[in-house]
């Protein structure tokens, strides 16, 4: 594949330089196959004269065309292929534009009976504004969809959510952005196969098409049919970490000439512990130590969910498609119950007192999201397509908190009752328009309304009988609207490839406390401009440079008033006056030997949203409070080495030495902190057995001493062992996954400047053993049209603390 397309791109920048002399004649078509159904990928090669010798080379589009522009008049040989198809050739004498209609390729009749599945080589592919991670039949696909991510090169999986390097990224499948909260996201990902994902695309530099609060981009692709007919697949999964959970889905996919229809139902039942030790130094006015609070806080979560993927796609006719997906998750049952023993000591550490406070809490929610999509092809290969959304996503918590004193006559106990209710509505239109040499142009308009309606009530327990704390019962409303247009340009010539973009955004918000009767507005303009130029030096050698300009938004939890007491020293804040952060990021890389990349790149982070835990050392309360930082800077250099000899093995390694710097006022005090890290990556795998049908991948990544929200993390390991076999045929896999073996994933982390000082450690049940069986039957050779329903604006559903 990386020779086909070092030949194709040499190829091409031939031809463009020939330009000048040629006649621009073409010749075009359809390829298609034996039931009419366009052929998507197909190889064409057009060898020149007599001698047949190799000219230039191109692939169909979605719909199956091709088309070889400025050629010159004389005699071709034109060949198109597809793996599983009989090859096409065909004379041609050029004297003007010719239009070969509908080609058709044939089934191999010999190899249908007789298909050796054998398994490909993880590749990556490196473009202007992105890394291509090529998966489809690597033995990466036997396991989850997180997994895969987590052998992605530059991606980082952690329990706070999915990152690229230190920068949270944005999930889409097929370009369309996944809408739900991030504790739902990560379920989704954990629970879907990915034996249909053809390739990840890690796109530092999203184009205008993009939403301005994309930053950074993980775009899962699927892989598309080609044949029609019926695909069903059951999956299941027992994993056993400090206690078992269980998961099993299935899918269903159906083709014929008129509709793609998908299907897809998970079920999800897990019990998750983690443990938690917290030290915090209360200090006196001069700074010095006046007591010292150690507690002990397991956590432990309960919880069953149903998710249901529809997706459906209508071919009106050849050149006008209608599709409907649909994602809906459901939470009947989720129970959060936190136990917290605190002992407090003076600065001798000895012992003063303590108390214990038990907190319970059972959530009821449900997230539905529904796209529909209408998408007009021309014959040109310009399209324009328009997308409506609609989400609706409600969340309610009953929670009771009960706080043992020393002392009985300060017991404290009280319930809180919250709710959420979440409407969005979008609008977006998109055209997109392929140009002559090499170039295409695409614009866009988007409309979206986000409207909230959120509620607590905080019932104190007293003598048995419960009473309103009208100090903690409030309402809150948010409205925002959004309008954006976008136009993007991208051309290729010699040895050169450029992408340049420019997304406008106007915003109006309100939010409005129902209780306090206060109201925060917010109305602005922004411009994010984004471009990617690529020099490529040699074969082997080549130079590129990035700039992207993004937004990020808050949360709708985080901008409303509440206070969510997880215990009365303990306390999760609002903070309607949030204002979002504006993202200046720069890249430059050299690639480099073939396997080789080196960058440096520079990220300046404009008012960043960080949940600060501040300690009051009058009052003994923590409280975690969504701030904006006044700035915050990463740089750094990036090597990454990248080895596939053979369908057997591969590795991908990686080296990256960065700095984080953070500042913020707050107030009558300014604080600026500085850390130098280091990341380290090994990832390898391996295919075994005759007929590759055991297949072994692991990902190791260490990360030295780091910054985070001005607390600063010590170095931890995150590691991840996979193993799978394929059975009966290759309809069955059972697969084995280990992360963590070698228990070093926890991780502490310490707070020290100005009056805040305290020291956390994480013990989270993330050392778990999986075990899973998947089976596919009906037409296997079929890829399913899965995708997810897409808008950023669902990015920022947030759960109530």
């Amino acid at each position: 594949m990386i020779i086909y397309l070092r030949s194709l791109f040499c190829t091409m920048l031939f031809v463009l330089s020939l330009n000048a002399f040629a006649q621009e004649l073409s010749i075009l078509g359809k390829v298609i196959d034996a039931n009419n159904n366009p052929i998507e990928l197909a190889n064409i090669i057009l060898l020149e004269g007599e001698e047949k010798t190799f000219l230039i080379g191109t692939s169909t589009d979605d719909n199956g065309y091709f088309n070889l522009v400025n050629l010159k008049q004389g005699t071709y040989y034109l060949k198109i292929s597809y793996i599983g198809l009989q090859e096409f050739e065909q004379k041609v004498i050029l004297t003007g534009n010719l239009d070969l209609k509908s080609i058709i390729l044939n089934e191999i009749p010999e190899s249908l009976d007789e298909v050796t599945i054998i398994a490909k080589k993880p590749t990556i592919t490196r473009k202007p504004d992105r890394l291509v991670f090529n998966v489809e039949n690597t033995a990466l696909v036997e396991g989850s969809t997180l997994g895969v991510l987590k052998s992605t090169p530059g991606v980082i999986v952690s329990e706070g959510g999915i990152n690229i390097k230190s920068a949270p990224a944005a999930i889409y499948i097929n370009n369309r952005r996944v809408q739900l909260t991030s504790d739902e996201l990560m379920q989704l990902l954990e629970s879907a196969p990915a034996n249909s994902i053809k390739s990840i695309e890690v796109i530092t530099n999203p184009p205008a098409s993009y939403d301005a609060d994309s930053g950074s981009v993980i775009n899962i692709v699927m892989s598309k049919n080609l044949v029609t007919g019926y695909r069903g697949n059951v999956v299941t999964n027992y994993t056993q970490g400090v206690f078992p959970r269980y998961n099993a889905g299935t899918s269903h996919y159906f083709k014929n000439d008129d509709i793609n229809f998908n299907l897809n139902y998970s079920y999800t039942n897990k019990k998750i512990n983690r443990d938690q030790d917290n030290t915090i130094n209360y200090l006196n006015d001069s700074g010095g130590i006046d007591e010292i609070w150690k507690s002990n806080v397991n956590r432990n979560t309960w919880s069953e969910s149903h998710n249901l993927n529809l997706n459906l796609d209508y071919f009106i006719d050849e050149y006008n498609t209608l599709s409907l997906t649909s994602t809906g998750l459901y939470t009947p049952y989720f129970k959060y119950r936190i136990n917290n023993i605190t002992d407090i000591f003076d600065a001798n550490n000895n012992y003063l007192s303590g108390f214990r406070a038990d907190n319970l809490s059972r959530d009821n929610k449900f997230n539905i999201g529904t796209d529909i999509i209408y998408k007009r092809d021309f014959k040109n290969e310009s399209s324009i397509a328009f997308n409506a959304h609609y989400t609706i996503y409600d969340y309610e918590r009953d929670q009771n908190v009960f706080q043992d004193e020393p002392v009985d006559t300060n017991d404290s106990q009280f319930n809180t009752l919250a709710n959420q209710d979440t409407k969005i509505l979008t609008g977006k239109l998109d055209y997109t328009l392929p140009l002559k040499n090499a170039s295409s142009f695409s614009a866009g308009l988007k409309f979206s309304n986000v409207s909230t309606e959120s509620d607590i009530t905080r019932l104190d327990i007293i003598n048995g009988e419960e009473v309103i704390n009208t100090n903690n019962t409030d309402a809150f409303n948010y409205d925002e609207n959004v309008f954006a247009v976008y136009a993007n340009y991208s051309k290729s010539w010699d040895k050169w490839n450029i992408n340049v973009g420019l997304r406008t955004e106007q915003t109006n918000i309100e939010g409005k406390s129902i209780s306090l009767n206060e109201t925060n507005t917010q109305d602005y303009l922004n411009w994010f401009p984004n471009a990617s130029l690529t020099h490529n030096i040699s074969d082997d050698v080549s130079l590129s440079a990035n700039y992207k300009r993004s937004i990020t938004r808050a949360s709708y939890t985080d901008l409303n008033p509440f206070t969510f007491f997880l215990n009365e020293n303990t306390v999760v804040l609002g903070n309607p006056n949030l204002l979002p952060t504006y993202i200046d990021n720069y890249k430059i890389s050299l690639d480099f030997l073939k396997n080789f990349t080196l960058s440096a790149y520079y990220t300046n982070y404009d008012g960043e949203i960080q949940e600060l835990p501040r300690q009051n050392n009058e009052t003994n309360l923590i409280a975690f409070t969504p701030t904006n930082l006044d700035k915050r800077v990463d740089y750094g250099f990036d090597l990454e080495f990248n080895y596939y000899p053979s369908n057997r093995f591969y590795i991908y390694a990686a080296s990256s030495t960065y700095n984080i710097n953070e500042e913020v006022n707050f107030g009558e005090d300014f604080v600026e902190l500085n850390q130098w890290s280091q990341l380290f990556i090994v990832s390898p795998g391996f295919s075994l057995l005759k007929d590759n049908s055991l297949k072994i991948n692991a990902t190791f990544w260490w990360f030295g001493r780091n910054l985070q929200g001005l607390q600063v993390a010590e170095d931890r390991l995150v590691s991840t062992i996979g193993v799978s076999k394929s059975l009966l045929n290759n309809k069955a896999v059972l697969s084995l996954g280990i992360d963590d073996p070698f228990n070093m994933q926890d991780y502490k982390t310490t707070i020290d400047y100005l009056n805040q000082s305290s020291i956390r450690l994480d013990d989270i049940d993330n050392r778990f053993i999986r075990l899973g069986f998947s089976y596919k039957f009906g037409n296997t050779k079929l890829n399913t049209n899965e995708r997810s329903t897409s808008e950023e604006e669902r990015e920022r559903l947030k759960d109530l603390n």
